[in-house]
């Protein structure tokens, strides 16, 4: 027979949620902040190509 299971505490659920929006703003910060280095061109953690001639062999 099926039996509801226990009820999460509000503390644990609250210590969770918490973490969770931590964890996004941390994320967050470190995106714009290689946003920011990228379009200033002081990036040094990010490697890319930047090729503007692109030839018509390719294709």
């Amino acid at each position: 027979m099926a039996v509801p299971k226990k009820r999460t505490s509000k503390s644990k659920s609250k210590s969770r949620k918490a973490n969770w929006k931590h964890k996004a703003y941390f994320q967050s910060q470190k995106s714009l902040s290689l946003a920011k280095s990228l379009l200033k061109g002081k990036n040094s953690s990010f490697v890319y190509i930047e090729d503007n001639n692109i030839s018509d062999d390719s294709i």
